[in-house]
């Protein structure tokens, strides 16, 4: 393809190790990219992570290139744009009383019924990310070995998504990282969130290059690649950053 005129990035296992800031490395390649074209980050994680792990690592940054990076925390569900002074939202769908409700419930229960209800978790399980409501096997504070070793064939997160799903025909149920389900409203997913980068930008989807980690099918990256989006697979943070830095010499 010819060079990108958008690129865009899984956040947790693709930019950053799971819940943990971006390195001095991927800072510095990011504000390259920004340099050149528009970049986007488009995760599961909710607006908070987004702020400490990549916003707060970018240090005294012009506002230029910032204006040139969109954030999209829970799965597109919310898009945020540097407005000169700080990061605001653009918009946020989040769920209603009742959908939080009714998902949080049929995630804790149908978890139990399937034994994988943890006892002892690093953190919260059940997250309410306003626009996304988020089940973390392990909590939101476990370790990466502890949740890689979790489920490594994906077994455990199609049964317990495949059960909330029947629950919640209403709502997107999906299986996220390696330890997680998020629920959102229906038809919100990475690819709604890429479609909606195109719209406010006039950046076509054949024209953006993505990098995620989970572009298999039934991975929270597949979507985007379902979409049309040239896509990159990457295996942790380091990849992305030599593949990085080999994209950079063509731009």
């Amino acid at each position: 393809m010819t060079a990108p005129a958008l690129v865009a990035f899984d956040l947790d296992d693709t930019l950053a190790l799971s819940k943990s800031p971006i390195s001095p490395r991927i800072a510095e390649l990011l504000l390259a990219l920004l340099e050149r074209v528009e970049v986007a980050i488009i995760s599961g994680g909710n607006e908070e992570q987004f702020r400490s792990q990549v916003i707060a690592q970018l240090g005294e940054t012009d506002a230029a290139p910032l204006g040139r990076l969109h954030l999209l925390p829970t799965c597109g569900t919310r898009y945020l744009r540097h407005d000169g002074t700080v990061f605001a939202p653009l918009y946020a769908h989040d769920l209603s009383d009742d959908e939080k409700t009714r998902a949080l419930t049929a995630l804790r229960e149908e978890a139990e019924r399937l034994g994988l209800w943890e006892a002892e978790p690093w953190g919260e399980i059940l997250e309410d990310r306003g626009s996304q409501i988020t089940f973390s096997a392990l909590g939101q504070k476990a370790p990466g070995e502890a949740k890689h070793a979790w489920d490594p064939t994906g077994a455990k997160r199609l049964a317990l998504r495949e059960a909330v799903a029947a629950r919640l025909p209403d709502l997107e149920v999906r299986a996220g990282g390696s330890t997680s389900i998020d629920i959102t409203r229906a038809g919100i997913d990475k690819a709604y969130g890429m479609t909606q980068l195109a719209e406010h930008t006039g950046i076509p989807l054949a024209s953006m290059l993505f990098y995620g980690d989970r572009l298999d099918e039934g991975g929270n990256d597949y979507p985007v690649l379902a979409l049309g989006v040239p896509s990159v697979a990457v295996d942790g943070w380091e990849d992305t950053a030599d593949k990085l830095d080999e994209l950079l010499k063509t731009l």
